[in-house]
């Protein structure tokens, strides 16, 4: 499952440089996250590190990308190996 930013977002910059795949950029009012970049930080922490880290709770599942523990690993996989 990749995850979402909501508008919620308060815009607090803690996120973006914790992202261990570099997922999460400014978009036009608030941060976003790229789904095809998004591995849960499956492959880097047990959690996700931008959930973790939030101060107002804005980072749902996006229920438009929804994706097992498998197919997150495997999108780490893919994502390293092309670095």
């Amino acid at each position: 499952m990749a995850l979402m930013i909501t508008d919620e977002c308060i815009n607090c910059d803690v996120c973006e440089p914790e992202c261990p795949n570099e997922a999460i950029s400014m978009g036009e009012e608030f941060y976003q996250i790229d789904p095809g970049k998004c591995t849960e930080c499956v492959g880097h922490f047990d959690e996700p590190q931008c959930v973790q880290l939030c101060p107002v709770a804005c980072i749902p599942v996006n229920p438009e990308h929804v994706e097992s523990r498998e197919t997150l690993m495997q999108k780490f996989v893919r994502l390293t190996q092309a670095a």
